[in-house]
């Protein structure tokens, strides 16, 4: 499978796959030179081949991906499998990047509202036995569309406006072979190749490792460029690239200027909590609302069940999570074991999967979520290359902060290139306003994920101290993380200083309290005596029960085996109590005219 290209200037209009062959050299000294190359095809590539194209009309941006080229958005075809394709939730970052480029509302014109969810607890096996919550204090509705939808949707944007200035080159891999000197004033030079036919396309939460290059080296291209944006997702080629040299000049200097450069690095955690998915498609029935998140678990932590809308039909996909070494997570198990497990534990969704969809749900191999890692301390390399999207910060899936920061890059992308005079400025610029975001939400996100006892201590205990506080206290301390995520007023830097603040100040109150009892001597004495133990001890035994108790009557739920982020996130929801708490694009706001009247 060669290059191919698609977006350039035609005397006629262009069509979805009217495509040609990228000129291939036979050696690699032949070179060309473009203005801007960004590598990646996915959201946010795109969209910042987008934003290059509206800022600078007369210059000239190649997209280099080594996927074939999405399908329509229209397609029905193709999207009537919903199982096959991941889905993202956009939520006000994301909705605000892609309306300020002008493009929201032709993706919304594919997009589902999810505005609530509907939670069930383990052993909950009705319909009427879930908890619903609508959202009604969110700066935006969540929006639902699979990726490669969101994809296609900007690729045709491209096609139909952009095509005298954008090129898009599919099935093809980029190598760095100089990423460009500010002294001598020398542009980024890459080798472009084309890659093997084993390429396909398949969802950027699968691709985790870092990317050898397996193009034909032999068959490739040299360009030049004064800019070259790596957005190339989880494949992370150029920003592993960028490392390996950062790491070779660091070994060479002296010690004196080890001291003051900070080279640049991908920090990968290892995955101490993995789980694996098999996406399942769903029919809702008559009397299940279609614009809400629906999850449901298991008591033993083995089965993590999530469903958002695929389309506005009622139809779905859900995501089964299990951990790896779960029997039923391997490809080609037994049907009949697969329909005995969700009969016990999710009961409510098996008379949706039928048998036919079972057997294929069960023969396919799982899938994996990507581990969390970030670039830093910088998201740039000399004065010509920048690292944005899931290539400078990868999370889990659960919250949905990957895709949408990522869509968030480009449009701080693009104020770095209003506010400055030059393309080395920008990206210098970028990486102030960037780098310390990539590493505060990765942080963050994984401080949610930890399992077993650094979960309770990092997850959490948090979750309830700031329940607590905040319920106290509403102006000194903030609400939970969880929470905060949705403030447009914090971003996740100001989350991460503002919950040390939190804590020290809660530390500082329990101490205090603490202090108080321990000169209520008459109340300690008279307790010391009747029991026989030193003064210390009735102290400790006194603050530590209070402590307890109100631990244990805020921390019932959060104790429950296998909780997920996305039970927890539901959980801290407000529940919708009177009739006018809540409204939704159904147009109804009593719940009583809910579910039952829906079709």
């Amino acid at each position: 499978t060669s290059c191919i290209t698609a977006g350039f200037s035609s005397p006629r209009p262009l069509s979805r796959h009217s495509t040609t062959k990228l000129s291939v050299a036979s050696t690699t000294d032949v070179t060309e030179s473009v203005d801007a190359v960004v590598v990646g095809g996915g959201p946010a590539g795109l969209l910042t081949a987008i934003m290059l194209a509206q800022k600078y009309p007369n210059k000239k941006v190649k997209v280099f991906d080594r996927l074939k080229p999405p399908p329509s958005p229209s397609d029905e075809e193709i999207w009537s499998d919903v199982a096959k394709f991941y889905l993202i939730g956009l939520g006000f970052r994301g909705q605000k990047a892609l309306k300020h480029f002008g493009v929201w509302d032709v993706v919304k014109a594919y997009t589902n509202p999810a505005v609530g969810r509907m939670d069930w607890a383990p052993d909950a096996v009705k319909y009427e036995d879930g908890v619903e919550r609508i959202f009604t204090d969110r700066p935006a509705t969540t929006e639902v569309i699979p990726r490669d939808k969101l994809v296609g949707v900007l690729h045709d944007e491209i096609l139909s406006k952009y095509s005298d200035r954008i090129e898009l080159n599919y099935h093809c891999e980029v190598d760095a072979l100089d990423l460009g000197s500010a002294e001598l004033d020398r542009p980024v030079i890459i080798r472009v190749a084309k890659c093997q036919e084993s390429v396909k396309h398949v969802p950027s939460t699968c691709q985790d490792q870092p990317k050898s290059l397996s193009g034909d080296m032999e068959d490739s291209i040299t360009m030049t460029t004064d800019l070259l944006v790596a957005a190339e997702g989880t494949a992370r080629t150029i920003s592993s690239q960028i490392e390996a040299q950062d790491e070779a000049k660091y070994k060479d200097m002296g010690l004196l200027e080890r001291f003051s450069y900070k080279p640049f690095k991908v920090t990968r955690y290892e995955d101490d909590n993995q789980r694996v998915y098999k996406s399942i498609p769903l029919k809702l029935p008559t009397g299940w609302r279609p614009d809400l998140n629906y999850s449901a678990r298991s008591k033993d932590g083995r089965v993590i069940f999530d469903a958002l809308p695929a389309d506005a039909q009622g139809n779905y996909c859900g995501v089964l999570l299990m951990k790896m070494d779960d029997e039923l997570a391997a490809p080609d198990t037994n049907p009949k074991k697969l329909r005995d497990l969700i009969d016990e534990y999710i009961p409510q969704f098996s008379p949706l999967i039928d048998e036919k969809n079972l057997a294929a749900i069960a023969k396919k191999a799982p899938s994996f979520l990507p581990s969390f890692r970030y670039a830093g301390p910088r998201l740039h390399e000399g004065e010509k290359t920048v690292v944005l999207g899931d290539a400078a910060h990868t999370v889990k899936p659960y919250f949905g902060l990957g895709a949408n920061s990522a869509l968030l890059d480009v449009e701080v992308l693009d104020e770095c290139l209003d506010k400055t005079s030059s393309i080395g400025d920008a990206v210098k610029m970028f990486s102030v306003e960037r780098a310390g975001e990539a590493e505060s939400m990765v942080k963050v996100s994984r401080q949610l994920d930890r399992p077993g006892t650094l979960g309770l201590l990092a997850f959490i205990v948090p979750l309830i101290l700031d329940s607590v506080f905040h319920g106290f206290a509403p102006k000194i301390f903030e609400a939970n993380t969880l929470a905060m995520f949705q403030r447009t007023d914090y971003d996740f830097r100001g989350i991460q200083k503002r919950k040390r603040i939190d804590r020290i100040n809660q530390t500082l109150v329990l101490g205090f309290f603490g202090y108080l009892l321990s000169k209520t001597n008459f109340i300690f004495d008279a307790l010391s005596q009747a029991t026989g133990q030193n003064l210390t001890t009735v102290i400790s035994a006194v603050v530590g029960t209070i402590a307890a108790a109100v631990f244990v009557r805020k921390a019932a739920f959060f104790f429950l085996p296998g909780l997920a982020p996305a039970d927890v996130l539901g959980k801290m929801q407000s529940k919708v109590t009177s009739n006018d708490s809540f409204s939704t694009p159904l147009g109804f706001k009593d719940k009583q005219e809910g579910p039952e009247d829906l079709t």
